[in-house]
């Protein structure tokens, strides 16, 4: 079904007379089960329905819960050919978690479509080796990598593996489209697998992106070099664990990136926001000694050396956080505490269930 026909009546049904919403897009899937159904629900429904590009897709960064007027409508309804859809930062994957709940809880055929249409958006978009670009159909540049970055892929594979399993709340989706996305994980898994990193023959982590034809890893931004991600690696493991009967290599590659974990983690330091009433944010990002911090792990770590690295827009490379721009250095993370969750609480609740299966 095309995205303009599942449109036809939407424009009529919003309302123009609401100011304001009650519900941030922020916490639009955070609410309980009978609030779906609401009014307010549904408006924000309605809202996401006129953000769907025509590919199926949705662009990224977007507050789709605010009011909309007619002018704004109409604009929306113009854009709906642009070449911007994505899996990066939100983009597609909340707006279809969100409709499957309004599919849930109101039955309504409009909803469903818009839904479907999104799930064969992102059925094309998968490469053959099973990665995921950043954008689709638009893969110029970076956007055609292969993209781990802020869990990126990782929210793709869990949007399939709980509409394969019919998850609560996807038993609405028919069982050729349910097997369509058991194979697209099982492609993505073993995508991951293949695109993690190996020194001198012990497997790591991953980078933020990965080169879609050769798999390995790759620069995206001027100041995200290839590497090591002592973030993104940590959504990626995390999944890897919430995986029935994991066959060897998946165990293989969960112990492995857990080991580099331990091994890359910087305990003595704390990142403060030190007072710079000068600049343009009135702090600046400083590392400073602190024997009592709790551990933290840099965002990019140097392949083969495991030394962190940082970057400006300049794209030279330097290592400590302190010697990039202003900009940079306060604009970006480039530390994580993440890995410590995993390392002291879910490896040891994965090491327990495997060895109770």
């Amino acid at each position: 079904m095309k995205v303009p026909q599942i449109l036809s009546v939407v424009v009529i049904a919003m309302s123009l007379s609401v100011t304001c919403t009650a519900v941030s897009w922020k916490q639009c899937l955070r609410q309980p089960d009978d609030w779906y159904g609401s009014e307010e629900a549904i408006r924000i429904a309605d809202n996401i329905l006129l953000y769907q590009r025509n590919d199926g897709g949705w662009h990224k960064n977007t507050d789709m819960a605010q009011p909309l007027d007619s002018q704004a409508q109409a604009e929306l309804l113009q854009d709906k050919s642009r070449n911007d859809s994505t899996i990066d930062n939100g983009g597609t994957f909340v707006p279809m978690q969100y409709l499957a709940r309004m599919v849930h809880a109101t039955k309504q055929d409009r909803f469903r479509d818009a839904f479907l249409v999104g799930f064969d958006y992102l059925l094309r978009a998968q490469y053959p080796n099973g990665g995921w670009p950043q954008f689709y159909p638009n893969t110029r540049g970076y956007y055609g990598h292969i993209t781990f970055n802020d869990n990126a892929m990782v929210n793709v594979l869990t949007l399939l593996r709980d509409i394969s399993t019919e998850k609560k709340p996807f038993g609405f989706v028919n069982s050729e489209r349910r097997d369509k996305a058991a194979a697209a994980v099982a492609r993505g898994i073993d995508c991951i697998l293949r695109c993690q990193i190996i020194v001198d023959g012990k497997r790591l982590a991953w980078c933020a992106q990965h080169d879609e034809k050769t798999l390995k890893p790759a620069e995206a931004r001027s100041y995200e070099k290839p590497s090591l991600s002592g973030s993104e690696s940590v959504g990626i493991v995390r999944f890897l664990m919430q995986i029935e009967n994991p066959a060897p290599r998946i165990i293989e590659a969960i112990e492995s990136a857990v080991v580099w974990f331990e091994q890359v983690k910087i305990i003595g330091i704390r990142q403060i926001n030190k007072p710079a009433p000068d600049t343009p944010r009135g702090y600046d990002k400083t590392i400073v000694s602190d024997p009592d911090a709790p551990p933290l792990w840099a965002r990019f770590y140097e392949i083969g050396t495991n030394r962190p690295i940082f970057c400006s827009r300049d794209g030279v490379i330097r290592y400590a956080m302190a010697d990039i721009s202003y900009e940079r250095r306060n604009g970006y993370s480039w530390y994580t505490s993440g890995p410590q969750q995993l390392l002291e609480t879910d490896y040891p609740a994965w090491k327990k269930r495997l060895a109770e299966r």
